[in-house]
């Protein structure tokens, strides 16, 4: 399969298979846990935790949406690209490193250090997604995008099932360790996986679209961002679409980083939600390469829109949900369409964007994309304070989606656009 690809494609598609370990040990599955029983252990009620959670990615989020335009746009210089992505790069493995060693009654600690692997995690991938379009053609964005984020879902069974493997026999007395220890040996093999399967593309992928650089760059770059607001209405369609993602993406990233905590409040067992996200992973790897593939033959909107769809049905079935074969039918159908929809939503906002300033739009695709993940959480947050139960919160989201889709079918297709000039 990666032999149709060039090094430098397949070199940027395996950082989705590095910190793809990320998404599920320490998003996903793991981290929100171990924290839940931290949590437990300090006196918190179930839904108070939850909601802590969501508010901490809330503010992880609204320091990163706040910096993305600004950095995307100095970015944008010859040179200033893999620089950027370098420097979260590290924070973000450094900080998942640290999460081992912090004790695991410190639950606010745990937290805060949270908050800092949240923020290199996603501000790497702010620059990783601009790369896109120096790395492959426009023709095989879709296919591109959707193979890292099947590399992505593949490459992180590896890490996760060893850490489900660790973590059950340590619970189970095979392993002479305890289950705490077992969770923290997660987190570190979680940030080794990171920064191992990272350095082909540190090695291989460099900027091929840039700006020249020129004296007083930072203050430059606030003017290039000013112009880009002024000529807002030359640049209508990637605004649209930018308008579409922030609400569908949060309903998207919202299901996604809360979903064992709302498995935990169902009454759902930790053996089984770990099970439960590592099939998860596998059953997505080839629906993400799908809808690629059918992305091609049906065009990367219309398929935004059956992923779309699919996840209004996930947020309706949400609202039932009272046992663990429940569970285990709503993981599946987010596996049927959560890479799918990711993917084609960064190659579809590729192709709308001038390359030469791809770092400054990807900016403004990280702050839309941000800010509409303060915007769930918190909403699953209040109302299940409000109401006393999560589900409630996961219903809400529909709303979202369905705003998304609506804003959506106001977007033209990328070959439908031309720009007067170019942002430079």
């Amino acid at each position: 399969m990666m032999k149709r690809f060039t090094k430098q494609e397949n070199s940027w598609m395996f950082y989705d298979w590095a910190n793809s370990a990320y998404s599920i040990i320490i998003s996903t599955a793991v981290f929100p846990l171990f924290y839940k029983a931290a949590a437990t252990k300090a006196g918190i009620s179930a839904a108070n935790s939850t909601a802590y959670l969501g508010y901490t990615i809330a503010i992880a989020t609204f320091i990163l949406a706040m910096l993305g335009p600004i950095l995307g746009t100095i970015a944008d210089y010859k040179g200033y690209k893999k620089k950027f992505f370098t420097f979260f790069f590290f924070v973000g493995v450094l900080s998942t490193a640290m999460l081992a060693f912090i004790p695991s009654e410190k639950w606010l600690l745990l937290l805060i250090c949270y908050t800092f692997t949240a923020i290199g995690f996603a501000g790497a991938n702010v620059f990783y997604d601009a790369f896109l379009v120096d790395i492959t053609s426009e023709e095989k964005m879709n296919a591109v995008s959707a193979h890292g984020f099947g590399l992505g879902y593949i490459g992180s069974t590896i890490p996760f099932l060893i850490s489900i493997v660790i973590i059950i026999l340590a619970q189970q007395g095979v392993l002479p360790i305890s289950a705490i220890i077992a969770s923290k040996m997660a987190f570190l093999i979680t940030a080794v996986w990171w920064g191992l399967f990272t350095i082909s593309l540190l090695k291989n992928v460099q900027q091929q679209y840039f700006i020249e650089p020129e004296k007083n760059p930072v203050i430059n770059s606030f003017k290039r961002l000013g112009e880009t607001f002024k000529n807002v209405k030359q640049y209508r369609s990637v605004f649209l679409f930018l308008i579409a993602y922030f609400f569908y993406i949060d309903g998207i990233g919202t299901i996604i980083t809360m979903s064992t905590a709302y498995g935990s409040d169902l009454g759902i067992s930790s053996t089984n939600l770990l099970v439960i996200l590592f099939v998860t992973q596998v059953v997505a790897a080839p629906f993400a390469i799908l809808y690629g593939k059918l992305s091609d033959r049906f065009t990367g909107k219309k398929m935004l829109y059956v992923g779309i769809i699919i996840y209004i049905i996930v947020c309706i079935y949400a609202y039932f949900l009272k046992t663990t074969l429940d569970f285990w039918i709503l993981a599946m159908l987010v596996a049927t369409s959560q890479g799918g929809i990711q993917s084609l939503s960064r190659s579809y906002f590729a192709k709308l964007v001038p390359k030469a300033n791809s770092n400054e739009f990807f900016g403004f695709y990280n702050i839309f994309g941000k800010f509409a993940s303060i915007m769930g959480p918190l909403l699953v947050g209040a109302i299940a304070q409000m109401t006393g139960h999560s589900n409630m919160g996961v219903f809400s989201l529909i709303i979202l989606f369905l705003v998304g889709i609506a804003v959506l079918a106001r977007v033209p297709e990328p070959k439908e656009i031309e720009y007067e000039k170019p942002l430079i």
